[in-house]
């Protein structure tokens, strides 16, 4: 795609995104792919973490071993369908410290509005990786690394599941340090700021709301 965009298109992370985009994928059954699908995309967008070597002792002799260089990750989720891909991510790396930011999409303008935000006070120190499954437009994502930065991040990744053309310009226009990685670009937004062809609402298929 670009040097600003990673598709990650291991067949089997395309694998679970097409039993997820399928409309009769159950409530339970999407919510398990998602975070099966988190764990498989968390590997490739940690792959250049820094590494030290560290003392450690083995059963059989002491040697010197990598571990993740520096203070550890910041997870940030934007409410509420990042807690999906949050959760897979964990996983591996457990240690990680977590933040939220809450933004809803004002059906009408398709403007992010901010309703909540809360994140560790050492995140400017801390390599970040931003969660969300769907990059559709492009104004909820860009609002919250905004106010990221604010509060002092300034190492940032962006990882979705999903994302239109128009919300990856977005994102490369207004956060050009800010790499994205994702399973799939897909065609287009629809006039309503859905992606197609897409896999509907992920938070609603992720609760079971409508």
């Amino acid at each position: 795609m670009s040097d600003h965009v990673t598709i990650i298109d291991h067949p089997l992370v395309q694998h679970k995104l097409t039993e997820m985009r399928k409309k009769h994928t159950s409530t339970a059954g999407f919510r398990r792919l998602l975070h099966e699908i988190a764990h498989l995309l968390a590997y490739e967008v940690m792959r250049d973490l820094p590494l030290q070597k560290t003392q450690i002792e083995t059963p059989l002799e002491p040697m010197m071993a990598p571990t993740i260089e520096g203070k550890k990750l910041v997870l940030v989720s934007i409410l509420r369908a990042g807690d999906g891909l949050l959760r897979g991510v964990l996983d591996l790396v457990p240690q990680a410290r977590v933040g939220h930011i809450g933004l809803y999409r004002d059906h009408k303008t398709l403007e992010a509005v901010e309703y909540y935000l809360k994140v560790p006070s050492d995140i400017g120190d801390r390599a970040v990786i931003v969660v969300d499954p769907m990059l559709a437009t492009g104004n909820s994502s860009s609002a919250a690394l905004t106010r990221l930065k604010e509060v002092g991040a300034k190492n940032m990744k962006f990882l979705c599941l999903l994302a239109a053309p128009e919300g990856i310009e977005v994102l490369k226009k207004d956060h050009p340090d800010v790499p994205i990685y994702t399973a799939a670009v897909d065609e287009k937004l629809d006039e309503k700021g859905y992606i197609r062809p897409g896999l509907g609402d992920a938070g609603d298929r992720m609760f079971g709301t409508k």
